[in-house]
């Protein structure tokens, strides 16, 4: 559009001509918009606001009376704050690049002030210091041309042919050459010793090898004997087989042969021992039974014998009361009285032989124990009739 007109990002548009700006400035300021210019009654100019370099080059005294060659490098811009802008216009509208000869010359004697008040040992050791207080003793002064530092760098400090900057690092030069030596034979120590380790590495690998192999030749040739020997050791497992069956075989055969002759021979002897046991208790049995029989057949026979001859036994003794005195008492009732006593110790003889023989041994024979019966029997009746006659008196 006519006679509008814009300022770039990094520039100030200065509008001079009619009204003044702020501060009784003969220009307004205007930055970041666009601004009506009226053609012909207005007049605009623009001030950069970007970054600038300024290179100061110096030799200093310091405080030892030692010449040093400084060589330092300074960024710096116009302030963004309308009043910075309008100092800078004001001083450096007409030609901008004596913003960076006149930054130097001002850093440079601050420079020179600041480096006479320190020693190299300071200068050298400190330089972030330096700075510091080159850029807090220019700032007032910067400030009032409407300039801002933003870095100032120390790049170079030297001491020409003095040699003073250097014998001061001798020192420093000597222990790191010293650490340089000892960190190179360190280095060559553990590179020695890496090798020794890779060495021994190496010969345990090739032994670790070699017993490998030694070991699979080993198993190799135990394979092959067990593979020679498979053969032989085959037969002589089959054979032992065969003579284990063999045994076997023989053992169930003298099992079977022995069950055949307790079969044949044992049995029947056991079986003839028990018959000839069984007739020989059978025979026993029988001659026990027969001397039974015969034992009760005798005294059947002498029972008989005594039934037999008892009216004899009572006549007797009937008869040897006939030539005694004997007085009837009773008359017949008397005389049947004593016939009836003489009945009963007939039949108390009888019963006393019998219960006599009951005693005896089955072996006795037959005639003795009859005789001996006949005369105990004509004992007792001897006996028992004397207190008949007594008691017939």
């Amino acid at each position: 559009m006519f006679g509008y007109r814009v300022p770039a990002p990094d520039q100030a548009m200065l509008i001079s001509g009619g009204r003044r700006g702020l501060g009784g400035a003969p220009f307004r300021v205007v930055t970041g918009h666009g601004k009506f210019v009226l053609p012909v009654f207005r007049k605009t100019r623009f001030l950069t606001l970007s970054m600038c370099e300024a290179e100061v080059t110096e030799t200093c005294v310091t405080r030892q009376g030692i010449a040093l060659h400084v060589r330092a490098v300074i960024a710096f811009k116009v302030g963004n704050d309308t009043e910075s802008i309008i100092n800078a216009g004001q001083r450096f509208l007409s030609d901008q690049g004596q913003m960076s000869v006149l930054t130097g010359r001002i850093f440079a004697g601050h420079l020179r002030s600041i480096i006479g008040s320190m020693t190299v040992e300071e200068i050298v050791t400190e330089r972030q210091k330096l700075a510091a207080e080159v850029l807090d003793t220019s700032k007032v002064e910067m400030a009032k041309i409407g300039l801002i530092v933003d870095s100032l760098q120390i790049q170079s400090i030297d001491d020409g042919e003095v040699g003073y900057i250097e014998a001061m690092s001798a020192p420093h030069k000597a222990a790191i050459q010293r650490q340089a030596q000892i960190a190179q034979a360190q280095a060559t120590q553990a590179s020695v010793e890496a090798e020794q380790v890779a060495a021994r590495n190496q010969a345990e690998y090739a032994r670790q090898t070699a017993v490998v192999r030694a070991e699979y030749s080993a198993q190799v040739d135990r394979a092959e004997a067990q593979a020679a020997q498979a053969g032989p050791l085959a037969q002589a497992h089959a054979q032992q087989e065969v003579l284990a069956a063999q045994t076997e075989l023989a053992e169930r055969a003298a099992k079977l042969r022995q069950q055949q002759l307790v079969a044949e021979i044992v049995k029947p002897a056991e079986a003839e021992a028990e018959r000839i046991r069984v007739l020989a208790v059978a025979e026993a049995e029988r001659m026990k039974i027969q001397a039974a029989a015969a034992a009760s057949y005798d005294r059947v026979a002498l029972d008989r014998m005594l039934i037999d001859q008892l009216p004899q036994i009572v006549k007797e003794a009937a008869g040897g009361l006939a030539g005694a005195n004997v007085n009837v008492l009773n008359g017949a009732d008397g005389l049947g009285e004593i016939a009836a006593g003489l009945v009963a110790q007939g039949l108390t003889i009888l019963d006393s032989v019998r219960q006599n023989l009951d005693g005896q041994h089955p072996r006795t024979g037959s005639d003795g124990g009859r005789d001996g019966d006949d005369g105990g029997a004509g004992d007792r009746a001897d006996r028992g009739l004397e207190p008949g006659r007594g008691g017939t008196s």
